[in-house]
């Protein structure tokens, strides 16, 4: 695949940057045992987590006529948030971001993170730099990623065709195509690699493995 006819890589945050599938299943793990719900292993929620998130809720057993689906997903929000700074980046990020630097890519994130602590998060794990925006949904203005993306496309100004997506999941994927702008997924994050391989995209085994084709 040749990467050179690009000028500008859209990352995702969550589970391509950032390692938090991990703390996902620990932290609904600890809102399914008190309901007596199943419990998740990081290959089952790789496997079952999926956009909207109300479905992904429906298949671990909630009951939205017992409780609201806004009650769990706030619920779970807060309990991530808490634990939120014990995540950090995958390995290969420290290297790989001032590596596309120097290759002469500019870099943008694109995320489903509330813009707010998307930016803080980009801060605190000294990678805020390496980006020239840094975009989360803000309910103000954006009703998902997609659109996000959209006007990120605009102020850029830029053609589609110079831009590349690099994801983790089946809905980055989805984005990609919606916006317009082709894409890339890594089994690394939220989507295991059996179901990311049907998108119909470029598969890498990791984000080493990038980096080599670069």
């Amino acid at each position: 695949m040749d990467l050179n006819r690009y000028s500008h890589i859209f990352w995702d945050w969550n589970g391509t940057l950032l390692d938090d599938a991990w703390l996902c299943v620990e932290v609904m793990n600890s809102m399914l045992r008190p309901r007596d719900l199943p419990l998740l292993t990081l290959e089952k929620y790789r496997n079952l987590f999926d956009f909207p998130v109300r479905d992904y809720y429906l298949q671990l057993g909630y009951d939205f006529e017992r409780e609201p689906f806004e009650k769990v997903g706030m619920e779970f929000m807060v309990l991530y948030n808490q634990r939120q700074k014990e995540c950090h980046l995958h390995p290969e990020v420290k290297h790989l971001l001032p590596y596309c630097k120097l290759k002469g890519f500019k870099q943008s994130i694109l995320s489903a993170r509330e813009q707010n602590e998307l930016i803080t998060e980009t801060i605190a794990l000294e990678v805020k730099p390496y980006f020239n925006h840094v975009r989360g949904l803000d309910d103000h203005y954006a009703h998902g990623k997609t659109e996000v993306g959209f006007r990120l496309v605009r102020d850029l100004g830029i053609s589609l065709h110079e831009i590349i997506f690099i994801g983790d999941t089946l809905h980055d994927a989805e984005v990609a195509r919606e916006i317009g702008i082709d894409c890339i997924l890594i089994p690394n994050g939220h989507h295991s690699e059996k179901r990311i391989i049907t998108a119909g995209v470029p598969v890498f085994s990791s984000l080493s493995e990038f980096v080599r084709v670069l």
